[in-house]
Parts: structure tokens; sequence; C-alpha cells
């Protein structure tokens, strides 16, 4: 750790700042229904290539469009839709992607496409040309942040939320295990620079539609038990979404209470798809898995599926029915904890 908490420089850090230097057209991409941290961390990184100089373009498909209520609130002028016709002349830079298919866009995946990858999940596939994965970062945003300092990139008002948005969301809030001593120093020096960490508290989570509060009473009302409690699962059907007018992005935070409950291992969500999900079948439903303890891996679990994610914050798709992700999820678990599935 250097002196201002950020990490010390690597190889491959300096070879992202390379890239950066010596490059002048940029496509920033993220993961498909991004998040706080792929979203801030889009957001943040623009404005540092364009306190640069750079010409830069932030692309995000049409389908993750447009963005759940509470990141509404960025600016996002500018943004592409489509991929830029010049884009295999352009420095494609993905961030917070564990994997180039997490973001289906052939356009930005082509054999003569130079891509920067920029993530902090520990399984990265590491399919760029260059790549800085940095496991022990609390998220993305907080690799960006310390690229400002190494770019000597003032924070302006923007980049600064920005940032803060990726941070306090992939921390939850500070509660989650990667909200070490370096996650802290990183949120100093952001309310340092002007953040109103209470604004963005309220945009983030208070103005909530009514809509969510009836799908989150919906999701608890369908709350399950196995195996002595160990695993804890709710589902929410195309009818609780339908029913309660709900967006896809209104599950969010619905797992944290299932996490809560004493005696869980094993937290998981499972959420039928709807039509503005944009998946084919025969996959029919998303499933968000998290751990409460270091006893249980569930990217393991995840990756074991076709998903990935952190070691206590997960998920995958699901062709099956509910009754085969159940039975699937019981013998995962059982397998980490070295105990047998009950009859």
């Amino acid at each position: 750790m250097s002196v201002n908490g950020a990490p010390a420089a690597s190889a491959d850090r300096d070879a992202v700042l390379a890239e950066i230097r010596d490059g002048e057209r940029f496509v920033l991409v993220t993961h498909e229904n991004p998040d706080g941290d792929a979203v801030g961390s889009l957001v943040a990184m623009q404005g540092v290539l364009t306190a640069l100089g750079k010409d830069s373009i932030m692309f995000m498909s049409v389908d993750d469009l447009p963005l759940p209520y509470e990141y509404r609130f960025f600016d996002l002028a500018g943004l592409a839709a489509v991929p830029p016709p010049d884009v295999e002349g352009r420095t494609v830079i993905y961030l917070d992607c564990g994997n180039i298919d997490r973001n289906p866009l052939e356009a930005v995946k082509g054999d003569d496409t130079h891509i920067v990858n920029i993530d902090h999940h520990h399984d990265n596939t590491r399919f760029g040309n260059v790549n800085w994965v940095e496991p022990d970062a609390s998220c993305t945003a907080e690799m960006i942040w310390c690229l400002t300092s190494d770019l000597d990139v003032e924070l302006t008002p923007t980049v600064a939320d920005a940032l803060y948005v990726g941070l306090v969301t992939d921390t939850g809030r500070f509660m989650y295990e990667n909200s070490g001593a370096r996650a802290h120093l990183m949120a100093a020096a952001l309310l340092e620079s002007g953040v109103d960490a209470l604004a963005i508290y309220r945009r983030l989570y208070e103005d909530m539609p009514f809509e969510k509060v009836d799908l989150l009473s919906r999701g608890l009302a369908s709350v399950r038990r196995y195996d002595e409690g160990r695993l804890t699962m709710a589902l929410l059907t195309r009818e609780d979404f339908f029913d309660s007018g709900s967006e896809s992005s209104y599950s969010e935070g619905i797992i944290d209470h299932l996490r809560a409950i004493r005696g869980t291992k094993l937290a998981a969500l499972a959420r039928e798809l709807l039509d503005d999900d944009n998946t084919t079948p025969p996959i029919n439903k998303r499933v968000s898995l998290r751990a409460t303890g270091d006893d249980v891996d569930v990217s393991k679990i995840a990756r074991a599926a076709g998903g990935g994610g952190h070691p206590r914050a997960a998920g995958l798709t699901w062709a099956g029915s509910d009754e085969e992700l159940v039975a699937f999820l019981r013998e995962q678990l059982a397998a980490q904890l070295g105990t047998r599935v009950p009859v």
C-alpha cells in the first residue's frame, strides 16, 4: 500500500497508464445490466480521458437503457448506443467486466480490436491485450481513482461523484468484506474533494418508487429455507413484476434481506426474466448469490453453472426448473461445507 492508501504501482497498472498516455481515441464499455460500480467507473473514466484531451466515447447497449432509476442522475450526454464506425481504430477499455461475454456486443470484440481490461473480479479471464486486474480493490472505481493520481487529473465533481457511487454500491455501503482501509481512505479523499455523501445516499437508497417496495414484499413472501436454514432462497415470478408494475432492476437489494437472516450460509434470489431482459430461451432466470462467511465461496457455485463473480457475491443464469435450481444450490452448498444433503 502506498502512502495515500492506493495500491502500489504494478507492471499491469503501468501498462494501462502507457495505453492511456499514448492513445488518442477510446471507447469505454462495461458489463450488461450495469450496476453502480459499472456506471460509476464508466462515467469517471470518461471524465479522466476528457480531462487529458482524449477522444473518448462511452458505449452502452440500448438494451441496458434507461438505466435503473437510482443511476439516472448521471449526465450521460454523448453516450453511444451503437458502436462508433471507427471502433476498430480505437482502444476499447473494458471496465468492471470479468468476462468479455458479459458484454454481448460483437462489434467491440473483433479480432483487430485492441482491448484494455480494468477490473477487480478475482476470476477475471484476462481477455484483454492489456490486463490490470486488482482483486484486492474494493471496486473498479477504486482503480480509476488510483489512475487519477497517476495521471495528475483533478477530481471534478462529476468524476468524484461517479467514483463514490461505485465505491458505496460495491461495498454495500461499507458493510461487505471488501470494505478495507483502502476503501475508507478513498472515501475520505472523495469527501475532501467535495462529494456530498448524503445527497448521493438519497439518490441511491431513498426516493424509492412504491412499486419497488411492493416487489420487495412479494419477494419476502416467497422466502423458503432449506437444510436447517443454511440455504435461504426467494423467487420472483414474471407475475410479481407485472402485478406490482416493477422494472427488472427493482429486484436489487432484496437479496440483502435474505443474507441477513440468522443461520444463513447461502442466500439466493432467483427472478424470472422479463421481455426487456433481451435473453433468448432456454434461459429463464437470473440468480443472485450471497455468502455470509468465508466457508462458502459463491463464485465457485456460480462458475459451476456458467456464471461468476466474487467469493461473497456472484450470479448466474438458469435454464432449468425451480426444483432443479434448489437441488443444484443444496448440492453445491453441501459440497463446500462438507455436509450431506438431507433427503
